[in-house]
């Protein structure tokens, strides 16, 4: 999974958090985010495209780092 934008990423079934750990450093939980989002995210070629058109666009974000 290399990305210029996304280090890792775990995703949390029973709270729906998808945590993003950014190249940066920067930790971000986003919120209320579904299985099938997160499928989506998973099978997308470009992590970074995916997170910016549909992620940050939908879903609350708590900074955690």
């Amino acid at each position: 999974m290399p990305s210029s934008v996304v280090h890792s990423y775990e995703y949390f079934p029973e709270t729906e958090i998808l945590r993003i750990v950014y190249q940066s450093g920067a930790v971000y939980d986003y919120l209320k985010v579904s299985q099938h989002i997160v499928d989506q995210f998973k099978a997308f070629q470009s992590k970074g495209t995916f997170l910016n058109k549909v992620i940050k666009k939908k879903f609350k974000y708590i900074k955690i780092k």
